[in-house]
Formats: C-alpha cells, structure tokens, sequence
C-alpha cells in the first residue's frame, strides 16, 4: 500500500521533470529571470505539487481534482518549454528530451486517474483512495 506521495511513480517521474527544468532553465538569459524562467518554473513544479496535495486529502475525487490541475499545469509547461526554443533559449535536443518526460508524465497521470475512476466505481463513495493504492 502506498502511504506517502513520494511512493507514486507519477509523482516521481513529474519531480524529476521539474529539477530537469530547473537545472536546464539556469543557463537562460538574466533578463527572463521573472519572465519565462519564472513561469516555466512555476508550471513544472506544480505537476508534482498538485499531484502532493491531491494524495494527502485522502479522498479519491480529490486527488482526481488535483490530478486534472496537474495535467493543466503540465500543459503550461509543455507550452513555455515550446517558448524557451522558439526564443534560443532552449535548443531542439533540450525540448525533446523534456518533452519525451512530459509525455512520460501525462500518460502516468492519465494511467492513474483511469484507474482511481475505475476502482471508485466498484467501491462504496467515501472511500480513501490510500486503502485503494497498493502495489
């Protein structure tokens, strides 16, 4: 059984794209520190925060409400990674990579919502997602 969010593969994965973006976003120009440095930071790492939060409400619909926040944000983020290319600041190699992780993610979070919907319509409403979780 899954007790702690860190334990998701989705959040994992969706955490391990917001350190590539961070990491990835330090060589870009100083003067789009509070542009596309911020936005594109902001929506990366709100992917896993969301997915954080959704899991620590203990209740299915929610995290259901925060996995669909998630895949908004990773939206945004696929955009400003698009962004930071058309502007030179991210070259083609670097978009793909990132964007072969947001795919990863987006099927992950996809995967994981199927399956939440699928179990809460065979369980009685007011269950806890965590009891439906294990491994």
């Amino acid at each position: 059984m899954i007790r702690d969010f860190t334990e998701l593969t989705v959040w994992q994965e969706a955490h391990k794209l917001t350190l590539a973006i961070y990491k990835s976003t330090r060589d870009f120009p100083a003067q789009e520190k509070f542009g596309v440095v911020s936005q594109l930071q902001r929506a990366a790492s709100s992917v896993p925060a969301n997915i954080a939060e959704g899991f620590a409400r203990n209740s299915t619909n929610e995290l259901l409400r925060s996995l669909s926040i998630a895949r908004g944000s990773l939206a945004e983020t696929r955009y400003f990674l698009l962004l930071s290319c058309d502007l030179g600041y991210l070259n083609g190699s670097a978009l793909q990579q990132m964007q072969k992780q947001c795919e990863s993610v987006a099927q992950l979070i996809n995967g994981l919502a199927r399956s939440l919907r699928q179990r809460a319509s065979n369980k009685a409403p007011g269950t806890k997602h965590q009891a439906r979780l294990s491994t």
